[in-house]
């Protein structure tokens, strides 16, 4: 059987009410889900009260499921959904302190470059590192972090990713890049400052 088919099999058995089927989804699902809503929670209890809502949501409109999206498309947009509900209700400043970054404006160049990309893998494994990197991806902005945890972390396809966020395929690649960049002008500085790395491709913006 083929994973469309599969997926067929299973939308199937939700909406027949199957209770077996309502625990596989689950179990497919929702460690992506999860991690998606905690990257935008920043808060486990959060992420998972996130989650909670989105597959109640998500079994109580599954009558009304179309297939038009795959099934873990249509999850992850009603998950981004929820999550930003609690998000912006509370803190409407953050709305707008994410919009004065237009992300899909102009991309702008980081000031500095770094070679980076051309490092042993062995030093994106360490722990400092890895705890680097996931801070950084944190402070991303808001519409750039979901972009890139959809595409990079998640491994969801460009035209996915515009499905779950209702977007164009051209803004998700823009906030890709420019995401991106972003990360990498972090990393420039992280890696820069470290003594071992000094002179090894360092280029001033």
């Amino acid at each position: 059987m083929s994973d469309a088919e599969k997926e067929a099999d299973l939308v199937a058995r939700l909406q027949a009410g199957d209770k077996s089927a309502y625990v596989e989804c689950v179990e497919l699902y929702g460690g992506g889900l999860y991690r998606l809503a905690l990257r935008l929670m920043q808060n486990e209890a959060d992420a998972e009260d996130v989650v909670q809502e989105a597959f109640m949501n998500a079994y109580r409109a599954i009558g009304q499921f179309e297939g038009r999206a795959g099934l873990g498309t249509w999850l992850y947009r009603i998950t981004y959904n929820a999550a930003m509900m609690r998000l912006r209700t509370p803190s409407p400043a953050m709305v707008s302190i994410d919009e004065s970054l237009e992300p899909d404006g102009p991309v702008t160049i980081p000031s500095q470059l770094f070679d980076w990309c051309c490092l042993p893998e062995s030093d994106f494994e360490t722990n400092e590192v890895r705890d680097f990197l996931e801070a950084n991806i944190q402070a991303l902005p808001e519409t750039l972090k979901t972009v890139f945890v959809l595409r990079e972390i998640e491994g969801l396809s460009t035209d996915e990713t515009a499905q779950v966020l209702d977007i164009s395929t051209d803004a998700v690649k823009k906030r890709l890049h420019r995401g991106r960049l972003w990360l990498r002008e972090r990393l420039t500085a992280y890696f820069s400052d470290k003594e071992e790395y000094v002179g090894i491709g360092v280029v001033g913006g």
